[in-house]
């Protein structure tokens, strides 16, 4: 069981020059910092979840009715059954909003939780009451929920029961919770204009910490960024418009097979057009996550200060998020040729990094405000 480490030292005790804001470097209990941040890491640990979910018992299975959509329409398209065709496009079509509704709902629960983890950086900046915070915390977490859970029901509810032609309920819930999440966000810029014209903190500042879990996560989270930016750059420059290039080549030729009744020319460019699919989505994948774990490793190394955890067990989850967070991007890019293997490592990569946020997560619902009256206290004794 890890160890409650022991209060900060003199250096994180209040300022005298400012002594009249008696600032400390934790949390109240259940501020609205401690919400954005507990809020946001949950989101992000759920998002992982989810989407290692989604690869392991959909995202193949999805690709493969997708070339049995494909290998159809050829079909329908050889015997000249134009009705058939539009059946079979109508059920890729379906097909393919499965998939997205799910890739969408990953992407937005995972991006809520970046949102969250800075506007708890910000929070001294937005000269607002306490509890005004505290309500607009509450309600962007409740939207960083709303908004993937209405995205992912789009797919399954559709119109039914909808007033509207073309909007179903599932899409007006993610439609209000986005809303939701922009007024919140309005509000907060009008708090942080409230800020510059006085210039007074409204809480205390982010405590300086130099520990090797803080520079470790940082220095990772960079390099892990830079990485990502070099990959996407070799691919745009390499690969891309050839891949571009050849997915119009292919659809071309498929049209040509099933027109001239070849159906076994088009079953071989339905498979050439979903592997080169896979090799677009793979390095796609590949930059997104690498990049995407680079900036939740730099956002997590602010709030070390607030993961109440020893330093062993603090340095051990930071070892296990930067460990994944490279295991998972490249045995995304090795999946073509290691297949089923490879992918398997990145779902684990994904686990470990999910496994870290909720260890830090511990760290941070384990704090329960001593601290912070410990502090204030010796600091009205001072006075």
């Amino acid at each position: 069981m890890p160890a409650i480490p022991r209060a900060f030292p003199d250096r994180a005790s209040v300022a005298p020059a400012k002594p009249a804001l008696a600032f400390a470097p934790h949390f109240a209990p259940m501020s609205a910092r401690r919400l954005y941040i507990f809020g946001g890491i949950a989101l992000i640990a759920a998002g992982l979840l989810f989407g290692d979910i989604f690869a392991v018992f959909i995202l193949h299975q999805n690709a493969a009715l997708q070339g049995e959509a494909l290998i159809a329409a050829s079909r329908a398209v050889a015997a000249g059954n134009a009705a058939a065709v539009n059946e079979v496009f109508a059920h890729l079509g379906s097909v393919l909003e499965d998939r997205g509704t799910k890739v969408d709902a990953h992407v937005h629960m995972i991006g809520a939780g970046y949102l969250a983890l800075l506007l708890a950086l910000v929070q001294p900046y937005i000269a607002l009451s306490r509890q005004t915070k505290k309500s607009l915390a509450v309600l962007f977490i409740a939207g960083g929920v709303l908004l993937p859970v209405g995205i992912f029901l789009i797919h399954y509810v559709g119109l039914t029961a909808s007033p509207f032609t073309a909007i179903g309920w599932a899409s007006v819930l993610a439609d209000s919770a986005g809303a939701l999440l922009i007024l919140v966000l309005i509000v907060q810029a009008w708090g942080f204009r409230k800020y510059l014209r006085s210039r007074q903190l409204s809480e205390p500042e982010l405590p300086e910490e130099d520990s090797m879990p803080r520079r470790a996560l940082l220095t990772g989270g960079t390099i892990l960024v830079l990485l990502g930016f070099l990959h996407g750059a070799y691919y745009a420059g390499a690969l891309l418009y050839e891949h571009e290039r050849m997915e119009t080549a292919i659809l071309q030729r498929l049209i040509n097979a099933a027109t001239a009744g070849n159906l076994d020319a088009a079953a071989t460019e339905v498979n050439n057009f979903g592997g080169l699919a896979g090799a677009r989505a793979v390095n796609i994948a590949a930059h997104s996550h690498i990049i995407e774990f680079g900036l939740l490793a730099m956002l997590l190394s602010f709030v070390q200060p607030f993961v109440f955890l020893s330093e062993k067990w603090k340095r051990r989850w930071v070892k296990v998020l930067l460990g994944g967070s490279v295991i998972l991007p490249v045995f995304v890019l090795l999946e073509l040729k290691f297949g089923l293997l490879a992918g398997g490592i990145a779902d684990i990569g994904g686990l470990m990094v999910m496994v870290a946020l909720v260890g830090m997560l511990a760290g941070i619902l384990r704090y329960s405000g001593g601290l912070e009256v410990a502090v204030n206290k010796s600091a009205e004794g001072a006075r």
